[in-house]
């Protein structure tokens, strides 16, 4: 199978209805912060539609540039609440997907886009309505020759994302949170969030600094000039 035109891991495990929940609403921000200041991919990799904000399971495609045929094969293996994360190597001849994959992807229940490619149709890609992430727009459309692997790891955007992995986006950008990572990531995202309640209370209070910083400011290593 060496040569093979497509590879498709069609099982794998996704997170649970309930370990998503726990990250949909979540800003990827502090996502980021629960996982130790690491999981977000290349800011190139933006969102293109107006709706930005997606939490999903990721059905992970590899293509080389100039070809999409993997990208429409892994529409056949999709499960309500993925999210299509295309891996391209950051090719920018040509677009890989445009308004009438998207639309597709849409009806086969995918719940977002993601691709360090390009993408075209934007104003159609827009009426669709499920966010999409990429790194720009191509009217130049590609091939249907493969070869291509579906269901895998693939490295994106300085990242690696494996089928299943929980992946999250906003205006901010794209977090991936490793499945085995995940019910630690969440429970550490509680307290960031609670750590980041109370720091919006302080700013709305008044305060003009954090707490920390005057203990910082006198610190023997700390040298001040007049």
């Amino acid at each position: 199978m060496a040569d093979a035109k497509l590879k498709i891991t069609r099982t794998f495990e996704r997170p649970s209805e309930g370990l998503l929940a726990a990250f949909a609403n979540a800003p990827t921000g502090p996502v980021v912060d629960a996982m130790g200041r690491r999981g977000a991919l290349d800011g190139a990799i933006r969102p293109l539609t107006r709706n930005a904000q997606f939490c999903g399971s990721a059905l992970t495609v590899w293509t080389v540039p100039r070809d999409n045929l993997a990208p429409y094969a892994a529409l056949k293996f999709a499960q309500p609440g993925d999210v299509l994360v295309v891996a391209t190597g950051g090719a920018d001849e040509v677009s890989v997907l445009g308004d009438i994959a998207i639309g597709m992807a849409r009806n086969a229940g995918i719940v977002a886009i993601v691709t360090d490619g390009l993408v075209r149709d934007l104003e159609g890609i827009e009426k669709v309505g499920i966010p999409v992430f990429a790194r720009g727009l191509s009217p130049n459309s590609p091939f249907k020759n493969g070869p291509g692997e579906i269901g895998g790891t693939v490295a994106l955007g300085r990242n690696t994302v494996s089928a299943g992995d929980i992946v999250i986006g906003d205006g901010d950008g794209v977090v991936v949170v490793p499945l085995g990572d995940a019910n630690a990531v969440k429970v550490n995202l509680e307290a960031v969030k609670k750590k980041e309640h109370d720091m919006e209370a302080k700013v709305a209070s008044g305060a003009a600094v954090p707490d920390w910083l005057d203990d910082v400011l006198a610190g023997s290593d700390i040298e001040f000039r007049n």
